[in-house]
């Protein structure tokens, strides 16, 4: 064989053995993983006022208004308004945790109650309006005492913090209607908070902190 032509044999063997073969597929590319959501259940009187402060937070993925705390099994709304139920208002907080801590939702929860009122939160009266936090876990649970405790020692008002911190048994979420209501009913929401005094008390508890409830309290 000549030269020339072993060349030529050598360089088409190499041109066939780099060429995909017919059972080889492209790779996928690949897809990031959905973060893992971690949940946190509050109670601030009025669910609808609870949505805007939680949802407004880089990290939180959905807020959802709901009931918790009491015995009743699927409560509908009108009977947890009732006070016969055992329920509270409450909102449930999914966020990423690897962007928000636990912590600063309690820092942001705070800051949107009124912690010397126990079965009461502004111009809502009864049980249902109780402020609490409920905790998913053993670690949630000490961060909420541990805040608890700061909120006390750095608080500017006279009034013992009322605040229930309890596990969370159940949540039962609220009916459609009530789901981002402040979106939904912008005039009639704002009507309504501005009525109860809720701003007016929060700035009367937490000062200038409190115009945007996301600052810290500790």
């Amino acid at each position: 064989m000549k030269p020339r032509d072993l060349a030529t044999l050598l360089a088409a063997a190499a041109l066939l053995a780099a060429a995909p073969k017919e059972t080889e597929k492209p790779a996928a590319p690949s897809k990031a993983a959905a973060p893992t959501l971690a949940r946190a259940t509050f109670a601030g009187g009025c669910f609808w006022c609870m949505e805007p402060p939680f949802e407004a937070l880089d990290g939180v993925a959905s807020v959802t208004s709901g009931y918790a705390g009491g015995t009743r099994k699927n409560p509908t709304y009108r009977e947890v308004s009732s006070g016969s139920t055992g329920h509270a208002e409450v909102v449930q907080v999914a966020y990423d945790p690897s962007r928000i801590s636990y912590e600063r939702l309690l820092d942001v929860f705070w800051l949107n109650v009124d912690p010397t009122t126990a079965d009461r939160q502004f111009c809502d009266w009864g049980k249902q309006y109780r402020p609490a936090i409920f905790f998913h876990d053993d670690g949630q649970r000490e961060l909420a005492e541990e805040s608890r405790r700061a909120v006390e020692k750095r608080k500017t008002f006279r009034q013992p913090l009322v605040v229930e911190i309890s596990p969370l048994s159940h949540f039962y979420p609220a009916e459609e209607y009530h789901q981002d209501y402040y979106k939904k009913n912008p005039v009639k929401y704002k009507s309504y908070r501005t009525q109860c005094g809720r701003d007016q008390r929060l700035q009367q508890l937490w000062g200038d902190a409190a115009k945007h409830g996301a600052s810290s309290v500790r």
